[in-house]
């Protein structure tokens, strides 16, 4: 059994978000991302299905040239190779959930 708390020791970057692995199972990968208001993810897209969890804050969700405008509680899925991108509105927590076979590198060459 492994354990994590996605709410704990919060530390936030000023100039890119901050990515951590939260938990790694035999199946998938789960990641934090901390975003402050104005933080951008550009357009990319993960070789497999992702689920992106809203747990604090508002971004607005970039997906096939449409905004959805995310708050607390939201989630969102996605189908492999699906190109989307994140702009933060207010301070956000978000939970991103991989693949096992997805790379958390990928992910952070997206902040870089």
């Amino acid at each position: 059994m492994k354990t994590a708390s996605i709410t704990e020791h919060l530390i936030y970057k000023t100039d890119k978000p901050a990515i951590s692995v939260m938990l790694e199972s035999d199946h998938s990968k789960e990641i934090r991302i901390l975003m402050r208001k104005g933080q951008l993810m550009k357009e990319h897209k993960a070789p497999n299905a992702i689920v992106v969890s809203l747990f604090d804050g508002k971004i607005d969700f970039g997906v096939h040239g449409e905004t959805r405008k995310l708050k607390k509680g939201d989630l969102i899925a996605l189908e492999a190779n699906v190109p989307h991108d994140l702009y933060c509105t207010e301070d956000a927590i978000i939970l991103l959930s991989l693949s096992k076979n997805d790379s958390v590198d990928r992910v952070n060459k997206i902040v870089d």
